[in-house]
């Protein structure tokens, strides 16, 4: 079987380094908020091109905690793509504002800039743009609109670490961004791990506080807060790991480009690139009206492969009051996409499998 992500595989080109940095941190008796954390959240920082970093308990935390610390009022809105994983949707509405769902750009996935302004009202606060699959969001338009109506931007960069535009990682696109290190991601953790980055030096002295009870001195407690906080042996690890992310990122790529040379089919449809920068690869996405047969057939020939997302966020049952949306482009995203294998330990063998299996769909 060629699976989908082989993580043990993935985290066994790191081990030495990994158990070295655990044994580190075991060793040193302290195991939150210390010496590891605030060195990851330099090293990160420095790698996404901004000025702080603060490591957070997981990507949903990292979103929550940046439109809590802007204190937007409840029924304030945020636009957000349709098209997402519902984290970015939950982070919204747990803060008492408003999703305001815009559809995808067919092409990309990613959110429509031409389709934004339209939603924006007086109670607009933000737009939260999501680098879904790994591709960096069409930035110009969106940086337009921020500066006309005074919102800000938040990125959702669960997927994209490491993606570049116009010379620029993600991180470093908008006011703040909330990043995961879970396990599967292209930077991942060995469990559930996020961070925030910003340049904006009171967002982020406040994010501190409020990721530790609101505090940053004990027992004194200036809002309130969360706990929610990158423990020491993930920080260590992420470490190790980050210093392979670009090299990882690039046989990604290497992946990628083999998919779209040699996948041929007319039933097919490959995904869009912008630019070889913009995109990392977290998942190879493709479309197929006939998408369950699809899958089906690759599992009879030994292929795994993942539905990235089969239900849209404005179907779910906990946002039942958007049932009746009508979302045409989103809906035919969820019905058809399918995830194909795509990691830094897939072989070049396993990819030639891959596409001749597929041309026999």
């Amino acid at each position: 079987m060629i699976k989908f992500l082989d993580l043990a595989a993935v985290n066994a080109c790191y081990r030495p380094m990994i158990d070295e940095s655990i044994k580190r941190v075991l060793d040193s008796g302290w195991y939150l908020l210390g010496v590891e954390c605030e060195a990851f959240e330099r090293e990160f920082a420095a790698y996404c091109g901004v000025k702080h970093c603060i490591g957070v308990a997981n990507g949903l935390d990292a979103l929550n905690l940046i439109i809590n610390a802007y204190g937007f009022s409840r029924g304030d809105e945020v636009i957000v793509p349709a098209n997402t994983y519902i984290a970015s949707i939950l982070a919204i509405s747990q803060n008492g504002c408003i999703p305001v769902l815009v559809e995808p750009d067919i092409q990309t996935y990613n959110i429509n800039p031409d389709l934004i302004e339209s939603r924006i009202t007086s109670r607009t606060k933000a737009i939260m743009v999501v680098h879904l699959y790994g591709q960096a969001v069409k930035m110009e338009k969106i940086w337009e609109l921020a500066r006309k109506y005074g919102l800000k931007v938040i990125e959702d960069a669960a997927q994209a670490h490491g993606a570049c535009y116009q010379g620029k990682r993600t991180g470093n696109l908008g006011d703040a961004a909330g990043f995961s290190f879970y396990p599967g991601k292209n930077l991942g953790c060995l469990g559930d791990g996020g961070a925030v980055t910003t340049n904006d030096d009171a967002l982020a002295d406040k994010l501190r506080a409020l990721r530790n009870y609101g505090s940053h001195k004990k027992y004194c407690n200036l809002y309130k807060g969360v706990n929610s906080r990158l423990d020491e042996i993930q920080a260590a690890l992420l470490r190790v790991k980050l210093e392979g992310l670009d090299r990882d990122n690039e046989r990604r790529r290497a992946i990628a480009r083999l998919y779209r040379e040699h996948i041929r089919h007319p039933r097919i449809v490959l995904p869009e690139l912008l630019s070889e920068e913009s995109h990392v690869w977290h998942l190879f996405v493709v479309c197929c009206s006939e998408r369950d047969r699809l899958q089906q057939y690759l599992i009879e020939h030994n292929i795994q492969t993942l539905i990235h997302y089969p239900t849209p966020p404005h179907q779910q049952p906990a946002y039942k009051e958007w049932n009746h949306l009508s979302l045409p482009v989103t809906e035919k995203i969820h019905r058809e996409v399918l995830s194909l294998p795509i990691s830094p330990v897939l072989t070049d063998l396993e990819v030639g499998t891959i596409v001749r299996v597929l041309a026999h769909f």
